[in-house]
């Protein structure tokens, strides 16, 4: 996964970067917590993070690790939501956040397959949980679930059976 993660990333940085930022509710246990999620513009989602809180201090957290681990985007897509913008401001990137109705997207349908899973799951009992959940199931979709508008028919094969080739390797040890 890594080394496909590798060229990936190296692509992109190329290109026009552009992140998708969300959070979503999550209940362990009946108290509500938030997953916090950026999604890049093809719709792989690259840091998902819980909190408890939904406030300044958990979305700078959130953000610091995201670039600390994927470099800086181009540009932030968020929702209206005034944390973003409190943050990005701390950090020296506010000018470059977009935020519209519809505009978020990306993020907001990348939440549907987690919550599927969520409810076959029958939620979540600890928060640590949740995190390691969020983490592996991303990555495990990153891996297979590629955009197929993106490449073309020969390439998305040659990707799928590379990304199995890896699987199967990481699985039998």
């Amino acid at each position: 996964m890594s080394e496909i993660r590798k060229r990936r990333v190296q692509g992109l940085r190329s290109s026009r970067w552009r992140w998708h930022l969300d959070e979503m509710f999550v209940k362990i246990n009946g108290r509500q917590h938030y997953l916090w999620r950026a999604v890049d513009h093809e719709g792989e989602v690259l840091e998902s993070f819980v909190t408890i809180t939904r406030d300044k201090t958990a979305a700078l957290k959130f953000l610091r690790k995201a670039m600390k681990r994927h470099g800086r985007p181009e540009e932030v897509v968020t929702d209206r939501l005034r944390t973003y913008g409190a943050a990005l401001k701390e950090m020296g990137r506010g000018d470059d956040r977009e935020m519209g109705r519809w505009v978020n997207n990306q993020a907001e349908n990348s939440h549907l397959p987690f919550r599927r899973r969520e409810r076959a799951m029958q939620r979540f009992r600890r928060m640590r949980s949740l995190q390691k959940f969020a983490s592996v199931h991303a990555a495990v979709s990153n891996h297979f679930n590629q955009d197929r508008s993106l490449s073309g028919r020969n390439l998305l094969k040659l990707n799928r059976n590379a990304a199995l080739v890896e699987w199967r390797g990481l699985y039998a040890k």
